[in-house]
């Protein structure tokens, strides 16, 4: 079940964006499992990947083109990530860009794949390229939800975000949408993401401003702390707006978008979290008081990704002694204990390293039987902090994933 996920967004037209959507039939029958991206010619383009060393073939040849041309197309398939497949699986990525070069008139170099789905089974090239000419024949600026489902999995619902802001009388618009459910600890990005704005940005600039907002919305999130082998998230600026570029992070409207982008990022990030495989529980870690900010996330993580955290949260069990467990094995140095603070939806469970003299079971229980659950640990030690989103365990993430392929 998806825990608080919103209905897809009504997105505008981003000017210089249109989508297509077609069925190939790669897993299913009847779903949309393509998705194409058309982008004006001129956009700024850039993408962090996975770092998973098996990475996958189209996120290599991904990281190859950017840079070599204009990116003009992003050709995204569900249903088989390619990854796991050698040089043959490199062979059909690349086919699958040839096809769509050809008959959109652009160059190789101008198209970025992206895959998803099941590992180590061999990319379906001839259906991809049959639904190349229907994705074309599709394209059209209001296709934002279809695309959303066009790109899901195991998700249960499609996942947007849009905001618009205003500058020097200008309205610009931010939009995008993203898919992952389970297999989600990303070390760069989501599974898949595609933001999109029609604000002008030089490509460098972009690229540091994609890079620090992954790091406060995608790279602090986890369903289940494994990093897939697909993970591409990808921003475009089209410049369609008409405004004078964007050359710094420093400028006025810089700052605007990045305010913009990074609600839009976060969003797209917490749906994921929302939507994970068997998820009861949307829970935000929150460490404070922490020497350095890395141990801040480090121990966030450590808690976020413990399996009896994690089924504690699913049974809505007050099981607090846990979350200190995974404390005070997180390797933190200097860490006195008897300074550790823990607090679970406001209740103060936790002080100075034991129980506290105000806690009673009663709210241990009503503290972790809603489904947003809030957990902040504080540290005791310093200043910095940081923010971690997960969720619970239960019985039907196993059930997923134990039948994924059947």
């Amino acid at each position: 079940m998806a825990v608080g996920l919103h209905d897809f967004p009504l997105i505008p037209e981003i000017k210089g964006i249109r989508i297509g959507v077609a069925e190939a039939g790669i897993k299913k029958p009847n779903k949309k499992d393509v998705v194409l991206f058309e982008l004006c010619e001129g956009a700024s383009v850039v993408g962090v990947f996975t770092q998973n060393a098996f990475c996958a073939a189209p996120v290599r040849i991904c990281q190859k083109h950017l840079g070599l041309a204009g990116s003009r197309y992003l050709l995204i398939n569900t249903g088989n990530a390619n990854a796991g497949t050698g040089k043959s699986g490199l062979d059909a990525a690349l086919k699958t860009c040839e096809v769509l070069a050809h008959q959109a008139e652009v160059s190789v170099e101008s198209i970025l794949p992206f895959s998803t789905g099941v590992i180590g089974e061999p990319l379906p090239v001839a259906k991809i390229v049959a639904a190349i000419p229907k994705a074309l024949d599709n394209l059209s600026g209001d296709n934002w939800h279809s695309a959303g489902i066009g790109i899901m999995t195991t998700d249960t619902l499609p996942k947007g975000s849009v905001r618009t802001f205003e500058f020097d009388g200008v309205t610009y618009s931010v939009a995008g949408i993203s898919k992952g459910a389970g297999m989600i600890r990303p070390n760069m990005a989501t599974m898949l993401g595609y933001v999109c704005s029609d604000i002008a940005m030089e490509v460098d600039v972009l690229h540091a401003i994609l890079k620090d907002v992954v790091n406060k919305s995608f790279n602090r999130i986890t369903v289940d702390s494994d990093t897939s082998t697909n993970d591409s998230c990808i921003a475009v600026a089209t410049g369609m707006a008409g405004n004078a570029k964007v050359t710094s992070v420093s400028e006025p409207l810089a700052q605007a978008f990045i305010a913009a982008f990074t609600e839009v990022m976060q969003e797209l990030a917490h749906a994921i979290v929302r939507d994970g495989e068997g998820a009861t529980k949307f829970v935000a870690v929150e460490v404070v008081g922490a020497a350095i900010e890395s141990d801040a996330t480090k121990v966030a993580f450590e808690i976020a990704h413990s399996p009896l955290v994690k089924t504690a949260l699913f049974a809505s069990d007050p099981n607090w002694g846990r979350i200190l467990a995974v404390v005070g094995r997180s390797g933190v140095e200097s860490l006195d204990v008897d300074r550790v603070q823990l607090h679970i939806n406001g209740f103060e469970v936790a002080r100075d390293g034991g129980r506290s003299p105000d806690y009673l079971e009663e709210h241990g229980k009503q503290a972790m039987a809603p489904q947003e659950i809030h957990i902040v640990v504080d540290l005791g030690m310093g200043s910095e902090s940081d923010t971690v989103w997960t969720t619970d365990f239960s019985h039907d993430y196993v059930t997923i994933n134990a039948e994924y392929r059947t």
